[in-house]
């Protein structure tokens, strides 16, 4: 009987257990320990040149994927989603953005996203975080009290707990002082160069930006999304081989450059078209799980 009630004890707590991401084993590596596979420009979806996706952000969360990227341009005074300009394309605007991924979460307790916004325009800073409070995602924002080392970001269980669960970087023009939540991405992050082709994609695991860093007590992004050049100058996503450049392969080749240059793997690795290749799978596997 004692037996039997032991065992019964065990399912029960077996079946209490919270996953963190989907998996029970991150939700006590501390943020900085966990790869993500990120989209790239997530919000730009479709089959033109300036596209770097086939799913909506929704559909690319409900995939699995918790790291997303979007480029931000100002049109009538107002951050927008649109690469490289608005007229070449425009996602619609940053609040309905916001919205849907608010919407996600709300839905998702166990889960820890992460958001990475450029504004090259330089847009106030203010602007974004009101934007921030009208959808409502601001209450699940994750704002450090200081600037963070590798060894002091909580474990992905801890952020759950707290509900602050949603991490915001910025590339450029963010004021902390002002907007505590968006915070400086290269005083947390080193990237790898943006826009590589072919010869570049598993050829390297270079610092880009910031210029002259140190990868010393730094995050670090891989962009892991491969370009073709049309015109001298002139880069668009290469869709007709996302499959192989999304491989478990792929993504491994650079990724060991990586470790052997830092010794440790990336913290997230970028990626065109999520929706097609291994992507999920590089994600598991690179967490060692």
């Amino acid at each position: 009987m004692r037996r039997a009630a032991l065992l019964t004890l065990a399912l029960v707590a077996g079946s209490l257990a919270v996953d963190c991401n989907g998996h029970a084993e991150l939700c006590s590596q501390p943020y900085s320990n966990v790869t993500f596979v990120g989209a790239h420009n997530s919000p730009f979806v479709g089959i033109g040149p300036a596209d770097n996706q086939y799913t909506t952000p929704t559909q690319q969360l409900d995939q699995g994927v918790r790291f997303l990227q979007a480029q931000t341009q100002e049109k009538d005074g107002a951050p927008e989603m649109c690469h490289t300009s608005c007229i070449l394309e425009d996602a619609g605007s940053l609040h309905d953005y916001l919205a849907s991924i608010k919407a996600w979460v709300d839905g998702h307790a166990n889960e820890v996203v992460t958001l990475l916004i450029t504004n090259p325009d330089a847009i106030d800073i203010n602007i974004y975080g009101d934007i921030f409070k009208a959808t409502g995602l601001d209450a699940y924002v994750f704002t450090p009290e200081k600037l963070l080392s590798l060894a002091d970001w909580p474990t992905l269980g801890d952020m759950i707990s707290s509900g602050k669960r949603v991490v915001v970087f910025m590339d450029y023009n963010m004021d902390t002082s002002k907007v505590p939540y968006i915070l400086d991405e290269f005083a947390y992050y080193f990237e790898t160069p943006f826009d590589p082709t072919e010869d570049q994609l598993t050829s390297q695991c270079n610092i880009d930006r910031p210029s002259g860093a140190s990868a010393d007590g730094r995050m670090f992004l891989v962009n892991h999304n491969l370009n073709i050049e049309i015109f001298p100058d002139v880069l668009i996503p290469d869709a007709i081989h996302a499959r192989d450049t999304n491989s478990v392969a792929s993504i491994t080749a650079q990724v060991d450059i990586c470790k052997k240059n830092y010794g440790r793997v990336p913290n997230v690795v970028l990626l065109d078209f999520v929706s097609v290749g291994d992507t999920i799978a590089a994600q598991t596997q690179l967490n060692g799980l």
